[in-house]
């Protein structure tokens, strides 16, 4: 039995729209932040999941009509995994026709040597994997490294900090690496991870799974993971305004001493200024309340 033309002409339409939107998105963060330049050469960090076959796919289709001209090289660390299938990106690239490399470099036994058995791999894992891509960039001419974390990561990012490190701060569209030899741009920044998943499937992508960390079920990204996805079913469109805030600062109405000067806010010229010790000397050995102000 032929499937229903109403139905596929539908699904066709739906697939096209999604195209479309993660294009725009994409082209739109590019513009916002000045990611791609005329003349860059662009490292597209492969890692076979969704996010960055995602990536690259939405790059190619946008560099021919770019207004600008830049290469693009598809790179993959092989961190020789156990049963890692080391043919499918090489025979996904070439049938693409898009030039790529493949790093060699065994950071699997490191980690699993290093971490004992049970405990989170991802910060060292993550750590080797972005020395070693970093390190090839350095040596191959690479101008800008692009990375698959989309709007979802940033947000997680946001809240693990929130949570765990005291700090307000989350993964950036753009940024210049620690050593200040690099530039990492996130193309997918404003791409919500749903659609990025459902046009993975569309274009039947070669997925490769982490068997490295996959297993570790209870990890604090996880867990922020599950948060957001109960916060939008319960409040749709919620992700997309906590992204948003992201853009919109105010750091006056925060309580970032260096970020914005209250100290002098109200001065009084003239007037001596105490300083901690003087206010807190009065204080010594009172106990502690959780009178709130």
């Amino acid at each position: 039995m032929s499937a229903n033309p109403d139905s596929s002409r539908k699904q066709a339409y739906e697939a096209g729209k999604l195209a479309k939107r993660l294009r725009h998105q994409v082209g739109q963060a590019i513009a916002d932040f000045n990611m791609i330049e005329d003349g860059d050469k662009v490292m597209v960090c492969l890692s076979g999941g969704k996010d960055s076959y995602t990536l690259l796919d939405i790059l190619l289709s946008l560099k021919a009509k770019a207004p600008v001209r830049f290469e693009l090289i598809a790179v993959n660390l092989d961190q020789k995994q156990p049963d890692f299938p080391a043919h499918v990106l090489p025979d996904y690239l070439t049938a693409r026709g898009v030039p790529f490399h493949i790093i060699e470099q065994d950071t699997y036994s490191t980690v699993t040597r290093v971490i004992p058995a049970g405990k989170t791999m991802c910060s060292l894992c993550s750590r080797l994997r972005r020395g070693a891509l970093y390190s090839w960039a350095a040596e191959n001419g690479i101008t800008k490294i692009a990375l698959g974390h989309h709007r979802d990561d940033i947000l997680a990012t946001f809240f693990l900090n929130l949570f765990h490190q005291a700090s307000l701060k989350a993964m950036p569209p753009k940024l210049r690496s620690d050593d200040g030899r690099h530039v990492v741009i996130r193309p997918l920044a404003y791409c919500k991870e749903s659609d990025i998943a459902e046009y993975a499937a569309q274009r039947e992508f070669p997925i490769i799974p982490c068997n490295l960390c996959g297993s570790q079920e209870n990890l604090q990204r996880k867990q922020v993971g599950l948060m957001m996805a109960e916060w939008e079913r319960q409040f749709p469109g919620r992700a997309e305004t906590m992204f948003r805030a992201l853009g919109n600062v105010a750091p006056s109405q925060l309580a970032d001493r260096t970020l914005f000067d209250f100290a002098s806010l109200g001065s009084r010229e003239g007037a001596t200024r105490a300083d901690a010790h003087g206010w807190l000397a009065g204080y010594a050995g009172e106990p502690a309340t959780d009178d709130a102000v």
